[in-house]
């Protein structure tokens, strides 16, 4: 008799138990479909790299709620380059940030499109302060650090030099430092003659004392006024979900337009958030200003073309052999004219 009355007491607790279980569930899963029904286009995850403030938008965007506002609800993810192409490729990944680095994959086919420009600048090359070298004549036969052979820095560094009548095969030699500080330890040391690196290294280095530019994206004959970095967006969701894409645009339009406006509210908000290693608000602040993000009105004023900077870096990038397309080839594969005010 006992035992009876046992096991339907276990019984009797396993079915609440049970139940109860389920019921959470429900609650989960109904709590999850009215958090996904307060945003109009959904939960999506946007790739970044944490800790420098020339992804400012994106972070503003989400903190700001300007996505939110336009019905996008965004989580961020860590994700290095070759991870954010196959994202994007695939449709994973949405929009993400990028420079002239993925040009070879898009000519490979990877299905990824520029639709917008991000910002200017963002890196040095710089040379030992006090250097005799001046210009880009003053390297020939010299050592030049970057991060690595292909990537960005050394791509600004070839353009410059090849702009300048350097060649950057058979005049100057590339080194590989994966670590920017390690460069900079080379460079004072004797064991390179320059270094070209991202900011916010090249900058510091140059306002520490430590080095003199050579070259400066931003402000260089060779660079300046021209996007240098870019919006890409996979081709496979502006196909299927444009009004998604459009939606994200819209909000980091806005976080331009709020950035240009708030430059040093900008610095804190990224400091508050730890996006951002740079504790000197002074110098974040002169450096977010030197990306030069622009208000709708402020880029028309400018003048900025993104589909003739696309172009002016595929001829660059073609004649030094890193593009097979030529220039019109390429910007016809790459770029997409968005109306996202629609």
């Amino acid at each position: 008799m006992k035992l009876a009355q046992t096991l339907l007491s276990f019984a009797a607790a396993f079915t609440l138990g049970f139940a109860f279980i389920a019921c959470e569930e429900e609650k989960n899963e109904k709590a999850a479909a009215t958090n996904e029904s307060a945003f109009k286009y959904g939960s999506v995850e946007i790739p970044v790299s944490d800790g420098t403030l020339c992804i400012a938008p994106f972070f503003v965007a989400k903190e700001t709620g300007f996505f939110a506002k336009e019905g996008v609800d965004v989580k961020f993810v860590s994700a290095n380059a070759e991870t954010r192409k196959i994202g994007l490729n695939n449709g994973t990944y949405p929009i993400t940030n990028s420079d002239f680095a993925f040009f070879q994959s898009v000519e490979n086919g990877v299905n990824i499109k520029v639709v917008e420009g991000f910002h200017v600048g963002c890196i040095h090359l710089l040379v030992k302060k006090g250097s005799p070298i001046r210009n880009a004549q003053g390297l020939k036969g010299k050592k030049i650090a970057v991060n690595a052979i292909g990537a960005t820095p050394h791509q600004a560094a070839t353009l410059w030099l090849e702009a300048n009548g350097v060649s950057a095969i058979n005049d100057v030699q590339f080194l590989p430092y994966a670590d920017g500080n390690l460069a900079l330890e080379a460079l004072e040391r004797g064991q390179v003659e320059a270094v070209s690196l991202w900011d916010p290294l090249g900058s510091l280095a140059a306002t520490d004392g430590r080095a003199d530019v050579l070259m400066d994206l931003a402000t260089d004959p060779v660079f300046a006024g021209r996007y240098c970095c870019f919006y890409y967006v996979s081709g496979i969701l502006l196909e299927k979900e444009p009004e998604k894409i459009k939606a994200l645009l819209r909000a980091l339009e806005q976080a331009h337009t709020w950035i240009s406006e708030h430059p040093e509210e900008t610095v804190e908000l990224m400091q508050a958030g730890k996006h951002s290693a740079i504790e000197d608000k002074e110098f974040a602040t002169a450096l977010i200003k030197s990306y030069e993000y622009q208000s709708p009105e402020q880029k028309i004023k400018s003048g900025r073309n993104l589909k003739a900077d696309l172009h002016y870096f595929a001829d660059l990038l073609h004649k030094v052999g890193y593009l097979q397309l030529n220039a019109d080839e390429f910007t016809e594969k790459i770029y997409r004219e968005v109306d996202w005010h629609k």
